[in-house]
């Protein structure tokens, strides 16, 4: 499976950003969870490529493309990886900064999702 994801809705995705965020791409790499990933998951992860990891979206985007459904994926960081930061990795300061983003990440979500039909 390649070219999981929907390029009109990337295009969209970029334009609509302009107005809350920089807008940046990446690979993510996708660890099962439910907990964070460890030191040597983040280094292992680095070492094929990626930018990113994280304990969903590849699943949902494997069964959607297979459904033959357009996909994208968006993600809000939270933190840095373990093994990253100096700092252990804390639960609360993720919920932290995702109180502090969401309001900005629902309004680029509402503005894409308003346009959507113009990408299909």
């Amino acid at each position: 499976m390649s070219e999981v994801y929907c390029l009109k809705f990337r295009d969209l995705a970029k334009e609509v950003s302009k107005e809350y965020f920089e807008y940046k791409e990446g690979v993510y790499a996708w660890f099962t969870g439910p907990t964070y990933e460890t030191p040597s998951e983040v280094n292992f992860a680095k070492t094929i490529g990626a930018d990113l990891v994280g304990m969903s979206t590849v699943p949902e985007a494997i069964v959607a493309k297979h459904s033959g459904i357009d996909v994208t994926a968006f993600s809000l960081v939270t933190n840095l990886a373990a093994g990253i930061s100096d700092s252990p990795l804390s639960h609360e300061e993720v919920i932290e900064i995702a109180d502090k983003t969401s309001k900005t990440f629902q309004n680029f979500m509402r503005s894409f999702l308003g346009q959507i039909n113009l990408a299909i």
